[in-house]
């Protein structure tokens, strides 16, 4: 169903590829910045506090993290649909209309 939705309203049209794909690039960005360390830190917490962390809330945040990781995946992968899009569009022969 997303796929048909893509393929129907977004990727026939180059300038709305462009924007979703612009869009996809920027919240990929924001969600994959400082993920690496957060999680890093995250870790280091629980490794020190073990269980006391995690009644914390150190759980909580390591599943924010994991979904903020997934959810970043998923914007990554729009976008390479975009671009995939965009590239061949733009570089393969156009397709030759029959003659009548």
């Amino acid at each position: 169903m997303v796929r048909r939705l893509l393929h129907r309203w977004v990727f026939r049209r180059r300038w709305l590829t462009f924007l979703v794909m612009g869009l996809a690039f920027l919240l990929f960005g924001a969600g994959t910045l400082n993920l690496v360390h957060v999680l890093q830190a995250n870790i280091e917490f629980i490794a020190e506090y073990g269980f006391m962390a995690l009644a914390d809330g150190a759980a909580r945040q390591l599943l924010e993290i994991l979904l903020t990781g997934y959810t970043s995946l998923l914007c990554y992968l729009v976008f390479k649909c975009c671009e995939y899009t965009l590239v061949h569009g733009l570089t393969d022969p156009p397709e030759k209309e029959p003659h009548p």
